[in-house]
């Protein structure tokens, strides 16, 4: 039975809840289309600058997306972390609203692995018949090395953290019956009253949309500069 003490509250914006599920299916795409190879490789290239495109887009985001989307609002200090390990949460903390703690440190983590494995693809040499877009502008030791990390340290950190992430709502649910995806589809979540909610109307999602487009013509450019 629903508790009545809470509400629903806008927590993930729209530009959010579609950069999470669009990143997902990309990951999904890129690992897939590398493990099959050959000419499915023209696939994983666009899959990683579809991924480039999505990380520039989060971080600007980040600094003025919503207020659950804001690094700021994730940023934890140390000793707000332990408190939260020990359950010790002060009022108005709000620390199970957006990404709690340790989420932040799995979300954080994921965005850092990407973006390194996006840069190494940039450059990557696999000797048979890819080259990252960037490669001229490297030596072919850094390209090999790059290769190197991509395919190897780079996807096996980042299956790692997938899957963390997976067994992190499936905790959730089964052992706190707390679902942890519905939020990231509908955008709101079961809260007390009171609790600040994201700015989600019609002109963030049109500056979201401005934002990706113009990440997108970043993107397009830095391709283009290997000629």
């Amino acid at each position: 039975m629903p508790d009545p003490t809470l509400q629903p509250v806008r927590v993930w914006d729209l530009p959010t809840r579609l950069f999470h599920w669009v990143l997902a299916l990309t990951i999904v795409g890129s690992v897939l289309s590398a493990k099959i190879g050959g000419n499915a490789m023209v696939w994983h290239m666009r899959f990683g600058l579809v991924v480039f495109t999505l990380l520039a887009f989060r971080l600007l985001w980040g600094l003025i997306g919503g207020r659950w989307s804001r690094f700021a609002s994730f940023i934890y200090a140390p000793g707000t972390v332990l408190r939260y390990l020990r359950g010790q949460s002060r009022p108005g903390d709000h620390l199970d609203v957006g990404h709690n703690p340790l989420g932040s440190f799995s979300v954080f983590a994921l965005l850092v692995i990407l973006a390194v494995q996006v840069g190494t693809g940039l450059v990557a040499d696999d000797e048979i018949a890819n080259l990252g877009p960037l490669n001229r502008f490297v030596s072919n030791a850094t390209a090999l090395s790059a290769t190197s990390w991509h395919k190897s340290w780079g996807q096996w950190l980042i299956l790692g953290l997938v899957a963390l992430h997976i067994g992190a709502i499936v905790f959730y649910l089964l052992r706190r019956a707390t679902n942890l995806v519905r939020p990231m589809v509908v955008g709101d979540k079961p809260l007390p009253a009171g609790t600040p909610a994201s700015a989600d109307g019609l002109p963030q999602r049109l500056l979201g949309l401005v934002l990706l487009a113009v990440c997108a013509g970043v993107v397009t450019w830095v391709v283009r500069l290997g000629g």
